[in-house]
């Protein structure tokens, strides 16, 4: 089985679907025990909320139209 990758989203809450989601197409796939072989990497909100409230879109990674 090959490693996937997956980017959380905004918030650990926002990612938990996905995480989810994947695991059960492996389990319905292969069955028993099997889960995904998965690298999971989750930003920190704090820290994008923090340059939006400086007004510092750019650092945030937020374009603003």
């Amino acid at each position: 089985m090959k490693t996937i990758g997956l980017l959380g989203g905004m918030s650990w809450e926002s990612t938990i679907p996905y995480y989810r989601l994947i695991n059960e197409g492996i389990k319905q796939q292969l069955g028993g025990l099997h889960s995904a072989s998965l690298l999971l990497h989750s930003v920190d909100f704090h820290d994008i909320e923090v340059c939006q409230r400086r007004g510092n879109a750019a650092a945030s990674g937020i374009k603003r139209d």
